[in-house]
C-alpha cells in the first residue's frame, strides 16, 4: 500500500491561499468586505492557522487589508489604481514584444498560437471566467516568451489584482469581436517579424480595454461604495 504524505504547514496555506483566491474570482468575496477567517475555515474545512496565513499573503500583494481589533478586510476598488495597472501592464508587454519577435522560435510561435486558438475557442457569452482565464493565459505567454522572467512575474501579479480585486468578469465589457480582432492581428504581424506594427498593435489593444474597464467602474461607482474617496 502507497504511504500517504503528510501535508506540511505550507501546503495547507497554499491550499487555503488558493481556496480564498477562488472565492474572490468567482465574486464570492467582493470589494470592501468583511472577512471572516472563522467563516473562511469552516467554508474551506480547514483550520484557522492557514486561513490567517493566506490572508497575510493575500495582504501583502494589496487584495486584503489587516485593521487591528478588527480583522481583515478585502480593498475596495480604485479608479486610479485600475489605470495605473492599465498603463503598468502596457509599458512592460509592449517593452518585452520587441525581443519576443527577435527571438521567437517554430515552438515559441505555435505555443503562441495554441494560446490564441484557446481564446478564440472560449465560450462565447460576454467575457465568461474561462474566456478571462484564457485571455490572461495569451498575454502572459506573449510576455514569457521574451525569457524576461522577472518582468513576467510582475504582470502577473497585476492580472491578479484586475482578475481578483477588480472582478474581472462583471469589469471587463470591451467587444469581443475587437478584442479577437486585436489579438488576431498581433498575432499575425508576430508571425511576419513586423515588430513596430506589432508594438503599436498590442498598445492600442490595451489602451481600448482600459478605457472599457475605467466606463464601467465609473458606472459601478453611481450605484454601489465601490471606489476609494
Amino acid at each position: 500500500m502507497e504511504k500517504k504524505t503528510k501535508k506540511s504547514r505550507d501546503d495547507y496555506t497554499q491550499e487555503a491561499y488558493m481556496g480564498i483566491r477562488r472565492m474572490f474570482f468567482i465574486n464570492e468575496i467582493i470589494p470592501g468586505q468583511k472577512i471572516s477567517y472563522r467563516d473562511l475555515a469552516e467554508r474551506l474545512e480547514m483550520s484557522p492557522t492557514p486561513i490567517i496565513q493566506a490572508l497575510k499573503r493575500l495582504e501583502f500583494q494589496g487584495l486584503v487589508r489587516h485593521e487591528p481589533n478588527r480583522g481583515y478586510y478585502t480593498e475596495k476598488i480604485s479608479l486610479e489604481e485600475l489605470t495605473e495597472i492599465y498603463d503598468f501592464r502596457e509599458l512592460i508587454e509592449v517593452s518585452l514584444l520587441p525581443r519576443t519577435i527577435r527571438t521567437i522560435n517554430r515552438q515559441g510561435l505555435a505555443r503562441l498560437k495554441k494560446a490564441l486558438k484557446n481564446h478564440l475557442n472560449a465560450k462565447r457569452d460576454i467575457y465568461l471566467k474561462e474566456r478571462l482565464m484564457n485571455d490572461m493565459e495569451l498575454h502572459l505567454t506573449l510576455a514569457e516568451l521574451s525569457d524576461r522572467p522577472l518582468q513576467v512575474n510582475t504582470l502577473r501579479h497585476l492580472f491578479d489584482l484586475l482578475y481578483l480585486k477588480y472582478r474581472g468578469n462583471m469589469l471587463f465589457i470591451t467587444p469581443m469581436d475587437t478584442v479577437d480582432t486585436e489579438h488576431q492581428q498581433l498575432y499575425d504581424l508576430i508571425a511576419e517579424k513586423k515588430v513596430d506594427q506589432a508594438c503599436k498593435v498590442l498598445g492600442e489593444h490595451i489602451s481600448n480595454v482600459k478605457k472599457y474597464a475605467v466606463i464601467c467602474i465609473e458606472r459601478m461607482a453611481r450605484d454601489k461604495d465601490l471606489l476609494l474617496k
